[in-house]
């Protein structure tokens, strides 16, 4: 991740440091909370912009974004191209169209997500595209803590992109289990 954007995030407060439990279940020592940094119109402006810039050449009918961390980045670059902007949320834990909310039968559709780790969140939400008939024709996020290694779609545009540090539940290391875990992401765990 280049210092232009651990900047932007450290400046916000939106890049917290302590143990976490990330949405994957995995565990990290670092944390992004998007909403945080989001909340400046600036940096959602140019965060979306970014994202836009790379499908500019792709036509997109509707945004879809996975609730709740996505929803405010996949909000703004749905107003901006001048689509559709809808968003899945779980219910009993199945990613679910809600509120009056649908894909329509070949509608192209472009997934934005704030962070991804694995990506589970995001897959959830392809698939429940794929089942409504519509064609996910992209996959944009801003931050990409996979480091590239969470490939969900042929044509997929990382903001920014690291490599962070996370741990299976049964793997982590003896001095990040001696700090108390948080779990901010937005899916609870049990």
């Amino acid at each position: 991740m280049n210092d232009k954007y651990i900047n932007i995030f450290k400046e916000t407060g939106a890049l917290l440091e302590g143990h976490f439990v990330l949405t994957s279940g995995r565990h990290s020592a670092t944390y992004f909370q998007c909403a945080k940094v989001l909340q400046y119109p600036q940096h959602l402006s140019h965060f979306s912009e970014s994202i836009i810039d790379f499908f500019k050449e792709i036509e997109i009918d509707a945004v879809i974004s996975p609730a709740v961390g996505g929803i405010v980045i996949g909000t703004e670059v749905g107003r901006q191209l001048g689509v559709k902007t809808i968003f899945a949320e779980r219910q009993n834990s199945i990613m679910t169209l809600r509120r009056g909310f649908e894909i329509n039968v070949g509608e192209k559709i472009l997934v934005v997500e704030d962070v991804i780790t694995t990506g589970g969140s995001v897959k959830e939400v392809m698939d429940l595209v794929e089942k409504c008939g519509g064609d996910v024709v992209g996959v944009g996020v801003v931050v990409d803590r996979s480091g590239g290694n969470a490939a969900l779609h042929e044509n997929q545009f990382a903001v920014t992109s690291q490599t962070a540090v996370s741990y299976s539940p049964d793997d982590v290391p003896e001095e990040l289990e001696q700090i108390p875990i948080e779990k901010p992401g937005s899916r609870s765990l049990k």
